[in-house]
């Protein structure tokens, strides 16, 4: 029965160390959210200082790298066509000359 005592004291001993660690497990995370919501917020900050300051040259670059990863994108992809400026021969291909609604132009 001693023996038994001691056991079960040394798992409730367990046990407490192990909700103690669980405890300072999600101190950290919240802490570490925390921070990354304030850099996240001072970041969002600076740049729309910059956009008030300098313009939205940002958002041009932001907009043309965009722009070049889709090209880069479909320029390897086997179903693109390629039209010149301005063709719009193949926009109407499936119903020329019908309106939405099948009514006729």
């Amino acid at each position: 029965e001693f023996a038994r005592a001691i056991e079960e004291k040394q798992v409730a001993e367990q046990q407490a160390e192990q909700q103690k660690f669980i405890v300072m497990r999600a101190e950290q995370e919240r802490q570490a959210t925390v921070i990354r919501s304030e850099g996240e917020a001072e970041a969002a900050k600076l740049i729309s200082e910059a956009l008030k300051k300098h313009g939205d040259g940002l958002i041009d670059v932001r907009r043309i790298d965009a722009a070049k990863d889709i090209a880069e994108s479909l320029s390897k992809s086997a179903n693109v066509m390629y039209l010149p400026a301005g063709q719009q021969m193949l926009l109407n291909a499936g119903g020329a000359g019908q309106r939405l609604g099948g009514q006729q132009q």
